[in-house]
């Protein structure tokens, strides 16, 4: 799984790309609501209780972009203003115009972990509309392997997971599309002739997800956040020990997985711009 202990404090990132990326959630919060944000009965309290977590967390960790009154929440960076205490929209709405990160809550009463409620604006070519309500290791049926080797342990660890404790994991793929909000796009295997050892690093980018896992005391939920980095790959890799440790990696991943991540479509490309590092 990869998971490794972090402080809680350290769960939002917030970096140079935060205004833009907040206004393009604000855009598919209004434009495809449906699309970005489910919930489930039953999940009510999980999501008041991660607006709460991040009402405390943020002007803690970030005073000087926001700032707390009471009920009040001031956004300096935006200049927005919400009463957390009786937000205007979903708690979990809210939550998500807050932070980059996407937020996801997963409900551990039935023994198995169930997706219960999202704000999903940056998708790594999955639809939520397809997900919520269903039980993780169906959420991830399309990944090679997970049910046979990954599905157990990662009940057992939200199982354990404990109050005040946080851990963070890293997940990458190499695609040829930049924008964060990507529903499909699994399972390509025909060529991409514009795609060459000349142009992948300007058309090819590596997308890293950084995720974390912590428990909402009052709910039982598990509370999943996701944040997206899209780098194009000329400036993600610069050197000739990352070039290589790339290239091992697609070298040695199995075809199913490959498949799963639609690198067929340009794996030899991303291959032959990697060897000029040599």
């Amino acid at each position: 799984m990869g998971l490794v202990a972090i402080p809680p404090g350290e769960m939002i990132e917030i970096d140079e790309r935060y205004r833009h990326e907040m206004a393009e959630r604000r855009d598919l919060l209004a434009r495809c609501h449906a699309e970005v944000f489910a919930a489930c009965p039953g999940s009510d309290l999980a999501r008041q209780e991660t607006l709460d977590r991040l009402a405390t967390l943020l002007p803690m960790r970030f005073p000087g972009w926001f700032t707390r009154d009471g009920n009040g929440m001031h956004n300096n960076l935006t200049g927005e203003a919400w009463n957390v205490a009786h937000p205007p929209v979903d708690p979990l709405e809210l939550a998500g115009r807050l932070v980059q990160e996407d937020l996801c809550l997963l409900d551990l009463s039935s023994g198995t972990p169930v997706l219960a409620a999202a704000v999903l604006c940056a998708p790594s070519r999955w639809r939520l509309t397809e997900k919520i309500g269903r039980p993780l290791i169906e959420v991830h049926a399309p990944v090679p392997g997970y049910a046979e080797t990954l599905s157990k342990p990662v009940d057992r660890f939200m199982g354990k997971l404990r109050d005040g404790k946080l851990a963070m994991r890293l997940n990458w793929s190499v695609v040829d599309d930049d924008a964060l909000f990507q529903q499909g796009g699994k399972h390509r295997t025909g060529l991409d002739p514009t795609i060459t050892p000349g142009t992948a690093p300007v058309r090819l980018h590596l997308r890293v997800e950084r995720q974390t896992l912590s428990r909402l005391p009052r709910s039982g939920f598990v509370l999943f956040t996701i944040r997206v980095h899209s780098t194009p790959l000329g400036r993600a890799i610069t050197d000739r020990a990352t070039a290589a440790r790339l290239a091992a990696a697609v070298q040695a991943m199995p075809d199913a997985m490959a498949a799963y991540k639609s690198l067929p479509a340009f794996r030899e490309a991303l291959l032959g711009w990697l060897a000029t590092f040599d």
